[in-house]
């Protein structure tokens, strides 16, 4: 497809960089507007906080599911061979990533990709885990803690064809529209404004977006690319890379992607007035966002991807691997922020005084 637009100075991983660049900026300026984490919505405070909360990333879900699915049948796009969809889950290394994963965006009051939003919105706290949680992946992906990666990795659970729910009896249009209209409807219900409801939706087709234009409209033969969409643990590798060997290598979707969130959400918040510098309040909360920001590292690659990779993006694939990714990661949080709670920390609780509480 790629080559039919008749480019002749742009490689398709140049395009794909402009690509993400664009959805990029979108994802920020709509993630700073409605404080698009999925965090918030386990485990806020407030109730009514975490209703909204939810019902903003399960709108955001909804249409991600439907867009996605919509693009398979159409033939666009195809997840075979995804890593998702292996035909050998390695159960191990997904659960005890997504523990990790969870536990550690406890910890550092925001999942991946709300940090990338926060980092953009003049927030050191949520910049200093970015370049930590970026490290730490890249440890796991090829430095020292690669070894026991692999070691997670090679526990698993042979599936065979049945590594999706479009692998059952009934193909993926049954089970595509039930997550949908479930999700649809918890998130109508959830009192979440309709403003940020639709932005939400915005957000949702992003997903689609990203993977029909990495998947399809860049796909070249003869240079292939990996199809991607929205996703914080692979491209904060990517750009950490990039940043240090620029003349070596060249950026793609990843580095454009963390890019242009970091973009839109200075956008955003400087034109709205939200732009604000804040840094840590103490060396122990400094040493809790860095024990958050290693868990979610090492996590992330553990459990084949974050909140966005895993799960805003990877259910849209129907793939079991996401599925598994994403509860562990959902019950990761939960028994943080119980923990946490029953040991009287400042996270478990709101805080007494404004200048305790780290920003979300």
């Amino acid at each position: 497809m790629f080559e039919s637009f008749g480019f002749e100075t742009l490689t398709p991983v140049t395009a794909s960089l402009y690509l993400a660049l664009a959805l990029g900026v979108a994802f920020g300026v709509l993630a700073e507007i409605t404080r698009f984490c999925l965090r918030r919505a386990l485990v806020s405070a407030d109730r009514s906080e975490r209703r909204s909360a939810g019902g903003v990333w399960l709108m955001a879900l909804a249409v991600a599911l439907v867009g996605t699915q919509a693009s398979v049948a159409a033939g666009l796009i195809s997840f075979e061979g995804h890593r998702l969809l292996a035909s050998e889950l390695p159960v191990l290394a997904i659960v005890l990533g997504g523990l990790a994963f969870g536990a550690g965006m406890v910890l550092t009051r925001g999942c991946a990709s709300r940090l990338a939003v926060l980092s953009g919105s003049g927030n050191l706290r949520a910049a200093f885990v970015l370049v930590l949680f970026a490290i730490a992946a890249h440890a796991t992906l090829k430095g020292v803690f690669a070894t026991l990666s692999s070691g997670l990795a090679s526990v698993t659970l042979p599936l065979g064809t049945l590594t999706s729910l479009a692998a059952l009896p009934g193909g993926a249009l049954p089970y595509t529209a039930g997550l949908a209209v479930v999700f649809l409807g918890l998130a109508l219900r959830s009192g979440a404004g309709a403003r940020n409801l639709v932005l939400a939706a915005l957000i949702g087709l992003i997903v689609p977006a990203a993977w029909v234009g990495t998947g399809y409209v860049l796909y070249d033969e003869f240079d292939p690319i990996l199809a991607e969409s929205l996703s914080l643990t692979a491209p904060a590798t990517a750009t950490l890379f990039w940043g240090i060997a620029s003349t070596a290598i060249t950026p793609g979707f990843g580095v454009g992607l963390v890019g242009g969130i970091l973009a839109g959400a200075a956008a955003s918040a400087l034109l709205s007035g939200r732009f604000q510098w804040q840094s840590f309040d103490s060396p122990a909360q400094t040493g809790r966002y860095a024990l958050g920001a290693l868990l979610m590292g090492v996590g992330g690659v553990l459990a084949g991807g974050c909140t966005l990779g895993a799960g805003l993006s990877g259910i849209p694939t129907l793939g079991f691997a996401a599925f598994l990714a994403l509860a562990a990661i959902i019950l990761g949080a939960k028994l943080a922020a119980r923990l946490l709670s029953e040991s009287g920390s400042e996270y478990g609780a709101r805080p007494a005084t404004q200048a305790l509480q780290p920003a979300e």
